[in-house]
């Protein structure tokens, strides 16, 4: 399979130069967010590594994991840091991922994946919808024209990277003959590990790093961080989050519908503390 020589977007195009700092420097709960975001993004190639072991012998999706997922993650990552960079240049960044990498690899092992291949591509698609979801949410909440630019990019890489990993969780799915309910119950491992780990860990280390005296300070931290999290959760797109959760049950069109609704309104709860 080829890919394209051109990507959808550079670090150049963003024009850090034009950032309206007025509408962004005073919001620490959105400097959370993106920092937090930067590092977890950044650390793109341990992931890659242990999903391109795991699918041994798919030439096809290794190549794509290779060749242009990692590095459009890790193009997330360099552009978000760059920006906090840009914006709150008194934040030792590269401290703060230094610390944040060394407890991140320590649960971003091949243990932490699914057994079956098709199963692993169905939470990848999960991971996909948190993303694109959190991306969505930010883009709609800051109004700083730079910011909005990389949240749409972002977004729509993280919602095209969830149609990459769909198709070929089709292709296993029919090989191994993955039922709904096995289906279902990776789905809602992999909504629980984003919200016990990922989120956590990087949120927490730019905590240590903004306020080293108060990292003792439990209380501290979830203060801060139920802030950040409720500022998502008031613009979490919950009607797209819930579709594409449920999309790899490929439930009958009437019962999506059903669900659809009462979900969206447990969609907060499912991403967000």
């Amino acid at each position: 399979m080829s890919y394209p020589d051109t990507p959808p977007w550079t670090l150049d195009s963003l024009e850090l130069g034009r950032i309206e700092l007025a509408r962004i420097r005073h919001h620490e709960d959105l400097f959370f967010l993106l920092c937090s975001a930067s590092f977890v993004e950044s650390g793109s190639d341990l992931y890659t590594r242990n999903l391109i072991a795991h699918f041994s012998g798919d030439a096809e999706l290794q190549g794509w994991l290779s060749q242009q997922w990692e590095h459009e993650e890790l193009q997330h990552g360099r552009a978000l840091a760059a920006y906090v960079q840009t914006v709150w240049p008194e934040f030792d960044w590269h401290a703060g991922f230094q610390a944040f990498w060394h407890d991140y690899a320590a649960v971003c092992t091949a243990g932490q994946l699914e057994s079956s291949r098709g199963l692993e591509l169905a939470a990848r698609c999960v991971v996909e919808t948190g993303t694109a979801s959190l991306y969505r949410a930010l883009h709609e909440i800051t109004d700083e024209p730079v910011l909005k630019q990389l949240t749409r990019h972002i977004k729509s890489d993280e919602v095209r990277h969830y149609k990459h990993f769909y198709q070929h969780y089709q292709r296993y799915r029919q090989r191994e003959g993955l039922g709904r309910y096995r289906v279902g119950r990776a789905l809602l491992r992999r909504v629980n590990e984003i919200k016990r780990e990922d989120s956590d860990i990087a949120l927490r280390h730019v905590f240590n790093q903004c306020y080293p005296q108060q990292r003792t300070d439990e209380q501290a931290f979830r203060r801060i961080s139920h802030r950040a999290q409720g500022l998502l959760r008031r613009h979490l797109p919950a009607a797209m989050t819930v579709k594409m959760l449920l999309k790899p049950l490929d439930l009958p069109p009437r019962l999506q519908t059903l669900l659809e609704k009462p979900l969206a309104r447990l969609a907060e709860k499912l991403f967000l503390h």
